[in-house]
């Protein structure tokens, strides 16, 4: 019932989906419905719930190869998320019309949480700098950031996005370990890692070339 909800949340704003219509479309009746969830609020909120975790799933990535090519991977499967459930990413991150900030809140701070430890894991970092988490919370900011101006129009290939996200942490990265001992420490030893071919390299090729 809850993917079914969340199915049809996703499609439509959570004001124009009925009660009568998640009944029909999960082939059950509408006193089940009200049998595990008081009303439509309720059931919101858990398709939320639903959202929230499968979101944050889409960060977990072996710790295997490049670090450019595993941040790639991750953004791939989000961007995935995003372009299936446009409506309910919205949701999600912007807070629907319907459901109580602090829940929203909570649901999305989940998110970020587990975002920011998956990619302290994939550094090799326990106990991270100021700095580091400063570049790492602010990436997954923007990302959801990127995401949300995508789905407004879908301007730009999402290929493209996807791949300057990767770039962007890089470039946070790099700004930071240039005042910043600690941050140069494992930005060196994060690069030290990218094959000719990976996204990092790519970019200190685009910057090389626009600089001659």
């Amino acid at each position: 019932m809850i993917g079914v909800a969340l199915d049809l949340f996703s499609r439509r704003s959570p004001d124009d989906v009925s009660i009568d219509e998640i009944a029909a479309a999960a082939g059950i009746s509408r006193p089940l419905v009200y049998h595990y969830f008081p009303g439509k609020l309720s059931l919101y909120e858990a398709a939320l719930k639903r959202a929230s975790d499968d979101l944050a799933e889409r960060f977990i990535e072996p710790r295997e190869g490049p670090l450019g090519a595993r941040l790639l991977r991750v953004m791939r499967r989000y961007f995935d998320f995003v372009d299936e459930h446009g409506p309910g990413f919205s949701a999600l991150m912007r807070g629907g019309p319907s459901v109580g900030s602090t829940t929203t809140n909570a649901l999305v701070d989940g998110v970020r949480q587990a975002a920011y430890l998956q990619i302290l894991s994939h550094l090799r970092v326990d106990r991270p700098p100021a700095r580091l988490e400063l570049v790492v919370r602010s990436w997954i900011s923007l990302a959801e950031a990127t995401a949300l101006i995508w789905l407004d129009g879908r301007r730009i290939p999402r290929g493209e996005l996807e791949v300057q996200l990767v770039h962007d942490f890089a470039a946070l990265a790099a700004v930071s370990a240039a005042s910043d001992a600690e941050m140069a420490a494992i930005l060196r030893r994060a690069l030290s890692e990218e094959p000719s071919e990976s996204p990092f390299a790519d970019l200190v090729g685009r910057l090389v070339a626009l600089a001659g």
